[in-house]
């Protein structure tokens, strides 16, 4: 397996569940300072022009959901999917709230140019992402943890996705010390063996 990533992206939410389901990966780095994501060579792998995509003999998986829903199937021992249906659509329905709200809550701020032309329309994007990323962690904080992780005490698929956009609070105007619950789940990432390998490898 050949994972093509980005620092501090959704990508290293791939890296962390393939480390957690113990899977062999190589990692390649894909440059956005050197806009390498727009690069024909990078088109040639993924045309979407985006991070993560994962070769595995051959193919190449993208969208962030997918490669994870993937991992997990390739190692059920884990229990990074529930095999009970409602744990499962639970845990899916998690991520799919990352994807279609939190992560473009987020990109209104440092990629407002893929919505308008205008400066001064970035702007007013720029302007409501701490309002839209505060409302995204109170949705998780009441709706999305269970307990240390989103289904309790046992990490899925959907946590190391959750923690990875939980990172990009701060950065977004949130104070996360308002939020007790993602708190705690972002310290108990933390301590995980996939975490700190991420970040031994520099890819946070």
């Amino acid at each position: 397996m050949k994972l093509y990533y980005a620092p501090g992206t959704v990508s290293i939410a791939v890296a962390i569940a393939l480390h957690e389901a113990g899977l062999d990966f190589d990692a390649q780095k894909v440059s956005f300072k050197d806009a390498e994501q727009t690069k024909p060579e990078y088109h040639a792998i993924n045309p979407k022009g985006r991070v993560p995509a994962l070769e595995v003999d051959g193919r190449v998986l993208t969208e962030t959901g997918a490669i994870l829903d993937y991992i997990a199937a390739v190692a059920p021992d884990t229990g990074l999917m529930p095999e009970a249906p409602l744990d499962a659509a639970r845990v899916r329905g998690v991520m799919h709230y990352l994807a279609s709200t939190v992560q473009p809550n987020h990109a209104h701020g440092p990629r407002a140019y893929r919505w308008a032309e205008k400066e001064e329309s970035h702007a007013d994007m720029r302007a409501q992402v701490p309002k839209t990323m505060a409302a995204s962690a109170t949705y998780i904080e009441d709706h999305c943890l269970k307990g240390p992780y989103v289904m309790g005490d046992h990490v899925t698929v959907a946590d190391p996705h959750l923690f990875v956009m939980c990172l990009w609070l701060k950065g977004d105007g949130v104070d996360v010390d308002g939020y007790p619950l993602i708190t705690a789940f972002m310290a108990a990432m933390e301590e995980r063996e996939s975490v700190k390998a991420v970040r031994a490898a520099g890819m946070l």
